[in-house]
């Protein structure tokens, strides 16, 4: 019998999301145990001790923490099961992971701006935004060398982690009420996310923008109870 998959986080986050669909591209059967909104399980803290984050995968009982380190660890995990992940080649493995690392260094905090969840200038953070993008749209024609995907003819590593941000894209957009990926300035970028989504291991697991934006309330209001209940 195979040892058991948990995953432990919130349907809501990006990096959550990523290793859920990492999980289902490889046909890999999990349990998915939901965070409660504004608060960490006793699980959650004691299987990442260090960073208290989620999400946090458990194979067989065994933590393993941080999404991209998750996403590796499942392609190499279950290297037998579905496609691979990251590409064969060194030195295009190389090349995805810098921009999996340059897209969470320079998308997920001026989200956080644009969705309300921390001060600072919305315009400015929209533009961080963009900029970003615009690089991504480059190195989408250098990753996918003409194909539908960064992978290639696949859905693979650097598409699960840009792709996870596509709800959240959606969801400033509506909050801000700025542009964020923007198919006159980034037209390819645009249709490959419409690909993405439409990928059969993707599917439900992006979430739509209209819930992304009722959840972002909920969590601010929660945050704020927290706050406020403390001494």
């Amino acid at each position: 019998m195979s040892e058991p998959v948990v995953v432990v986080g919130g349907w809501a986050s990006p990096f959550v999301t990523r290793v859920c669909i990492a999980l289902r591209l490889k046909g890999v059967e999990y349990e998915f145990l939901q965070e409660a909104v504004g608060r960490k399980s006793e699980l959650l803290l004691r299987s990442n001790p260090v960073y208290k984050k989620m999400p946090v995968l458990l194979h067989g009982g065994r933590p393993v923490c941080e999404s991209l380190v998750i996403l590796q660890y499942v392609d190499e995990a279950f290297s037998a099961a579905g496609k691979p992940i990251l590409p064969a080649d060194p030195y295009r493995r190389a090349v995805h992971r810098f921009w999996a690392e340059y897209a969470d260094a320079k998308l997920h905090s001026p989200l956080r701006t644009l969705r309300g969840m921390v001060g600072g200038d919305k315009a400015d953070a929209a533009e961080q935004v963009s900029a970003a993008l615009r690089q991504l749209e480059e190195a989408f024609v250098e990753c996918s060398g003409g194909k539908p995907y960064f992978g290639g003819d696949d859905v693979g590593f650097l598409d699960i982690v840009v792709g996870s941000y596509i709800g959240w894209f959606g969801a400033a957009e509506r909050i801000a009420g700025l542009p964020v990926l923007d198919e006159a300035r980034t037209p390819r970028l645009a249709a490959w996310a419409v690909r993405f989504c439409a990928h059969e291991a993707v599917g439900d697991l992006v979430p739509d923008a209209a819930r992304l934006v009722e959840f972002g309330e909920v969590l601010r209001a929660a945050l704020a109870a927290n706050a406020s209940s403390r001494p």
